[in-house]
């Protein structure tokens, strides 16, 4: 069963998996109300490329309605997230809920004995010594533009197990040339991007709508007020456009960036400094190891955001269960909400929801010695 979205990775996926001898059905998933009063919802369009795409490739289209779900799993945490001042990643939370349970889970009643979808990931499976399959294992995609193992840190691995991912071994231009020369109508379409199966929209907007806000004061790390915000929820760290802030008297011609959110005082911290918005550690919890023998501590690299190159890092346990990861390097506005993806080379190793960052005392790298980036800029 292909999850067929109507863009052109999900259908040269059906494209491939036919070719390769599957028996070939798709699902198209409706995850969002479309009668929501906006001009960003475009589910009856994306349906019907799906439709075209199956009739095209002459397999059964089902069509399923994940919207419930959805608001109950996804864009409730997604709005609670931000309404306590951090930063979620609806993209991963999505993978975990919706494609690779909710849709896993409806295929295998349609009869299905896998799932595909158009990630560029890639699917390995180990052998025992006696040459039996071992155990799943995800992989980056090989075209390092487009690997999406990051999205997909946090599903278990028994989910990810029944996936194929048809696309991993191949680059983005690969995949349009193959849906042309297959006449597939849409090889040109543009990526969707934005909000997981909600859209390009513009966040402050959206937000507001769902989020009650109040406006409050702008102050530097020296603790002077020098601006207003409309609403804490609509700023992350380090975000540089939107602040309204520029041309403080007495401050230097440099860019202001967001530090810190104080929630109990509805205060939003800014800083002039870079150096200000750097971790060289963080905290994480709810860890999903996709690997059977994580074996910590250990040295590994990750990312703290999608597209982020390697960091090598070092990775241990903390007597809270948390993961406690300390870079070699500092990393820039690490942010807690989102999530940070282990790696060994190309083999995703898992991933866990950031807590708090911060940085160490010169002296040591010990974790009773960090400070919280909240601490720092109080």
């Amino acid at each position: 069963m292909v999850g067929l979205s109507g863009g052109v990775d999900s259908a040269v996926t059906a494209l491939l998996l036919r070719e390769q001898g599957y028996q070939v059905q798709a699902m198209f998933m409706k995850n969002w109300d479309e009668d929501d009063g906006t001009e960003y919802c475009t589910a009856q369009a994306d349906y019907a490329d799906a439709q075209r795409v199956a009739e095209h490739l002459g397999i059964e289209l089902h069509a399923a309605n994940f919207a419930a779900e959805y608001w109950d799993n996804v864009f409730e945490h997604f709005l609670t997230e931000y309404a306590a001042g951090r930063t979620p990643n609806p993209d991963v939370l999505c993978n975990r809920e919706i494609k690779f349970k909710q849709f896993l889970d409806y295929a295998r009643l349609l009869g299905a004995d896998l799932i595909a979808t158009g990630h560029y990931v890639r699917g390995h499976w180990t052998q025992t010594a006696a040459g039996e399959p071992g155990h799943f294992q995800l992989l980056k995609g090989v075209d390092p533009n487009k690997d999406q193992s990051y999205f997909l840190q946090s599903v278990p691995l028994a989910q990810l197990a029944p996936s194929l991912f048809p696309l991993g071994e191949l680059h983005k231009d690969q995949v349009r040339d193959l849906a042309r020369q297959a006449g597939l109508h849409n090889h040109a379409r543009k990526d969707s991007t934005g909000i997981c199966f909600i859209g390009e929209r513009r966040l402050s907007d959206f937000l507001g709508r769902y989020l009650a806000t109040i406006a409050g004061p702008i102050v530097d790390t020296a603790g002077r007020t020098i601006g207003e915000h409309h609403g804490l929820a609509f700023f992350t760290v380090g975000q540089r456009q939107g602040l309204g802030i520029g041309g403080q008297r007495g401050a230097r011609e440099a860019p202001w960036y967001v530090l810190n959110k104080d929630l109990d005082r509805n205060t939003l911290v800014v800083t002039q400094d870079e150096r200000d918005l750097l971790s060289d550690w963080l905290l994480a919890s709810d860890m999903n190891w996709l690997i059977p023998e994580p074996g910590l501590p250990r040295q590994c690299t990750a990312k703290v955001r999608y597209r982020q190159s390697d960091q090598p890092c070092a990775v241990s346990q903390q007597d809270d269960g948390q993961l406690l990861v300390h870079f070699d390097q500092p990393q820039r506005a690490v942010a807690p909400g989102q999530y940070v993806c282990l790696y060994q080379g190309d083999l995703c190793l898992g991933g866990a929801r950031i807590q708090a960052c911060g940085r160490s005392h010169a002296d040591s790298s010990t974790a009773s010695d960090v400070r919280p980036l909240a601490e720092r800029s109080a």
